[in-house]
């Protein structure tokens, strides 16, 4: 096979059609404010935020100053057993936000290596107070964490793990939350927190002292923004303080702001034993994670080690890169100097009026939304995912991004938006589906 200096051949593409993009690729060549330009030129507004990543937008100098200054400085150090000023006052900025008692902050590259770290620490946490007998995790359907293999063991989709055999046994999930008897609703379903009682049942059934802990994100993002009943997640708090069970919230989407608060945790008033984020910790300029813990979870698994001992045998090559952490510490001061969550709370009315303004279209099965993350979920049309991923495609070409898994799309404007922003986002939308 020969090669043309810009062939698109050699790059095998993520979560991509290979070969349908490299007939009529999307090139990115420009991100600035709410905007993308493509490859032709064209201007594309960013509905996704990136991959949710994104809510201070493009192109921000401040944060590219900082990891240049931090490269020129210093661009690498070793994680083990030494490490830099950054990694410290970024895990020092993270704690004042999140919900207390949770104070500490072990950093990773992903919103994968954050699952597969919070799998380790609970399996950790439950040994070090001698119940190592506790190995089984719950998580739920329609549940994405990841690819990792411990996320993909998690996982709730079935295109993300069919393929893959090798995954981690004594992993059970309990039902989704989404009632095709209760279609758009805004905000949080009245009906539905029972279903935290599967969670009880397995308790029952495999016994609440074999289960180290349960991992849900506080709002199913990926998979098409499934917001929690009322009620729901306080009942899953309670049924793991009755059987020693941890909590996990995945926060990797929900995290920084997007539900108007710095967490969903406390938008939705129920605190998780640990956390996993990711995404908008460094506003995506970065590869960066990082699992948030109770200070409890932290001194059980240290104290439990010898003196002078490692006490957790996890870490990565790049954990608490030096300008992953630049970054981190510059957005975290963007977040707060310019009041960015207040003014996602703000904004959310506005943009989620906008988003249900669309409930007339024949097109459209449902639509949910909570804060500034929403999901239009289509009618299928053919096979399941291939009307949403033509309106990808078309959108795009329309001057918008959209993140569509399956036939659903999942809309998280970036926080800097203007009202002016979101009725552009709604009215590609409409014309858009219009031509469906």
């Amino acid at each position: 096979m020969k090669y043309t200096a810009n062939s698109l051949e050699n790059h095998w593409m993520p979560f991509t059609s290979n070969r349908d993009f490299k007939e009529s690729p999307r090139l990115i060549v420009k991100g600035e404010g709410v905007y993308f330009t493509d490859h032709k030129g064209g201007q594309v507004i960013d509905g996704s935020s990136g991959l949710f990543c994104c809510p201070l937008g493009h192109g921000r100098k401040d944060v590219a100053e900082a990891v240049y200054e931090q490269l020129l400085e210093n661009h690498y150090a070793s994680p083990f057993m030494t490490s830099t000023p950054g990694a410290f006052e970024l895990a020092q900025k993270v704690a004042r936000i999140t919900p207390d008692p949770i104070n500490h902050i072990f950093f990773v590259n992903s919103g994968s290596e954050s699952i597969d770290t919070a799998l380790k620490m609970a399996m950790a946490y439950h040994r070090a107070r001698g119940e190592g007998q506790r190995t089984r995790f719950v998580s739920r359907e329609r549940a994405y964490h990841g690819v990792n293999i411990g996320g993909v063991s998690l996982s709730g989709m079935v295109k993300n793990r069919e393929t893959f055999s090798g995954v981690m046994p004594n992993v059970v999930c309990m039902r989704h939350t989404w009632n095709p008897d209760e279609l758009f609703v805004r905000g949080q379903p009245e009906s539905g927190a029972e279903l935290a009682n599967d969670l009880q049942r397995f308790c029952e059934t495999y016994g609440g002292s074999t289960i180290a802990a349960v991992f849900v994100e506080p709002i199913a993002g990926s998979t098409g923004v499934l917001v929690p009943p009322k009620g729901y997640l306080e009942r899953l708090r309670t049924i793991c303080d009755e059987h020693g069970i941890l909590l996990v919230f995945d926060e990797v989407i929900c995290g920084f702001g997007r539900t108007g608060s710095a967490f969903a945790s406390q938008s939705f008033g129920v605190t998780p034993d640990i956390m996993t984020l990711a995404k908008a910790l460094t506003n995506g300029s970065q590869p960066m994670g990082a699992v948030a813990v109770k200070d409890e979870i932290y001194e059980t698994i240290c104290n439990a080690a010898p003196e002078n001992a490692i006490e957790f045998f996890h870490g990565y090559t790049y954990s608490g890169h030096p300008a992953a952490c630049a970054a981190g510490i510059a957005v975290q001061n963007a977040y707060e100097n310019e009041n960015l969550f207040e003014r996602a709370a703000d904004l959310s009315e506005y943009f989620l009026d906008g988003l249900f303004s669309l409930q007339d279209m024949d097109c459209i099965k449902d639509i949910r939304g909570y804060g500034m993350l929403g999901a239009v979920e289509l009618k299928a049309k053919g096979n399941p995912g291939a009307l949403g991923t033509q309106i990808q495609k078309n959108l795009f070409w329309n001057g918008m991004h959209v993140k569509f898994t399956g036939d659903t799309g999942c809309v998280a404007p970036p926080f800097i938006s203007e009202k002016s922003h979101i009725d552009e986002m709604i009215d590609k939308l409409r014309q858009t589906f219009e031509a469906i």
